[in-house]
């Protein structure tokens, strides 16, 4: 070899090693993510073919505290939980303890649905599946926002004031307080706690030891994200936990807090049974992820995945990607989202854990990191989703779906609602109080204490404008029905408002006046 052809091999080869040491492409899809969306913190996992290629960590637990995000960072993983409450239920069933098409009632002979004969007919199976007749959402404002004063007995007992908008297994809406309901039928058939039972049907058979679900105290538990909402662009902690953290009632629809290690050793079970044998068995294996209840395709899965299935199957959503099936769920819960999302057939997938209001991070993120698999050739990247997301919301603005002006915003007079003043009460939220205070009206619920602002009037309508959940969740107040018989309702004044606040189902009558 001449020194030219040796000059040139070697500054091949040191190009190459710099290339090799450079970011992946999955940690380059990371950092657009966090940098177009200034998110607070996210621990991102990718599996491929069963073994662990990727564990990519940003940002702080909390922004401006200094403390980095690891994968031992403990996440609120919310409706991720729902797919570990499905498999607490087919460990049961595995166990004979009960079948997915026992009757509910068997197990609690209290639950009542709105229709007897719902209530009659509703199965385990259904719990978990969307299928019920109730509208989006319906009831979730017992568990939203937080902290509250319900109990999983008070939901219980609510969902049969819960009118529904549709035929039980009929059509997919997606709704919480059946999970709640799942975890009692959990609690009941393997007679301990619900959180007792994640703990040992999961937790511990797989070696999940950061996963924390009941009641816990950080002062005990170091590395714990803290929740971040958005004031003018910039990224606000929520408070910390406080001393003692309670076994609160949407623990089995949204409650599991994990860490991308966690979620890691979670995901290489399910899609490798050899991990952790016989675990679960073959039979509920396939209940878990069976095509339980068609799910609506949009237009934009036809768009960008071409999709041609979309199902809910026990806690997991099911649908195609260019061709390779997919299985994935996400989760939102008060300033943390994440999503978790497996190619089975590849035993391949990824997780994505995110400290921060992230909705569009998390699928753009997301879309990317898996295309990586199922289209290779054509991968879009980040800032491609991100563009078109936004398209699509600059379109909505144009038709009109955005919350509206409100003009002449002006604090209500006492004597401008005296015909409205009182304690009203729903059958399934409770009380509300509507009282003269401080010159004005306020607005406050018994059960759910952060609902509370006061009352406004725009032109001849008149909202409630809560005081510590941003604008976005406000609502307005409309009165029906007669002096001997007064109605209240409620509707959100944001169009695009989160599902959960279903004030849309309330419907309060006065009981009383003023203290």
């Amino acid at each position: 070899m001449g020194i030219k052809q040796l000059a040139w091999f070697c500054a091949l080869a040191v190009t190459g090693v710099a290339q090799a040491a450079g970011p992946s492409r999955s940690e380059v899809l990371v950092d657009q993510a966090v940098q177009h969306y200034r998110l607070p913190g996210i621990a991102v996992g990718v599996i491929e073919d069963g073994k662990v290629v990727q564990r990519i960590s940003r940002g702080e637990l909390a922004v401006g505290e200094g403390r980095a995000v690891d994968p031992e960072t403990l996440f609120k993983i919310a409706s991720n939980t729902k797919a570990m409450t499905a498999v607490v239920l087919a460990r049961l069933v595995q166990a004979g303890k009960l079948r997915w098409d026992d009757p509910v009632t068997r197990y609690l002979p209290q639950f009542r649905m709105h229709d007897p004969w719902v209530t009659r007919n509703l199965q385990v199976r259904d719990l978990l599946i969307h299928n019920s007749g109730l509208g989006l959402g319906a009831g979730d404002l017992m568990l939203w926002p937080e902290p509250n004063h319900f109990g999983r007995a008070d939901i219980i007992a609510g969902l049969a004031h819960l009118k529904p908008t549709g035929s039980f297994r009929a059509d997919y809406a997606y709704d919480n307080l059946l999970y709640v309901v799942a975890g009692e039928v959990a609690a009941v058939a393997g007679g301990e706690p619900y959180a007792q039972l994640v703990r040992q049907e999961i937790f511990e058979p797989l070696g999940m030891r950061r996963c924390l679900v009941g009641e816990w105290s950080p002062a005990t538990v170091d590395n714990i994200a803290r929740p971040h909402y958005r004031n003018d662009g910039q990224n606000i902690a929520a408070a910390a936990d406080p001393a003692r953290v309670e076994d609160f009632p949407s623990m089995a629809a949204g409650g599991i807090r994990c860490s991308l290690d966690d979620m890691l050793r979670w995901m290489q079970v399910l899609l490798d049974p050899a991990q952790a044998p016989g675990w679960l068995d073959e039979t509920q294996r396939r209940a878990l992820w069976t095509a339980h209840m068609p799910m609506p395709i949009s237009q934009r899965q036809r768009e960008w995945d071409n999709s041609h299935f979309s199902a809910y199957g026990y806690g997991w959503r099911l649908s195609d990607m260019d061709g390779q099936w997919k299985v994935a769920h996400t989760g939102t819960l008060s300033g943390m989202y994440s999503s978790l999302a497996l190619l089975p057939d590849r035993r391949t997938g990824v997780v994505m854990l995110i400290n921060g209001e992230a909705e569009d991070a998390r699928t753009a993120l997301t879309q990317a990191l898996l295309k990586q698999y199922t289209a290779p050739s054509n991968a879009p990247d980040v800032l491609y989703y991100a563009g078109q997301m936004e398209q699509a919301a600059r379109q909505r603005q144009a038709a009109g779906h955005v919350r509206p002006a409100l003009a002449d915003r002006k604090a209500a007079q006492p004597a401008e609602v005296a015909d409205a003043l009182g304690v009203w009460r729903d059958p399934w939220f409770g009380e509300v109080r509507l009282c003269a205070t401080g010159g004005g009206v306020a607005f406050a619920s018994v059960k759910s204490p952060t609902l509370q602002g006061p009352v406004m009037r725009s032109g001849t309508q008149w909202f409630v404008a809560f005081r510590d959940l941003g604008e976005d969740a406000d609502a307005w107040l409309e009165f029906s029905g007669d002096a001997a018989h007064p109605v209240m309702r409620m509707r959100a004044i944001d169009p695009e408002i989160d599902f959960s606040y279903d004030y849309q189902d309330l419907e309060f009558h006065r009981v009383g006046a003023c203290p």
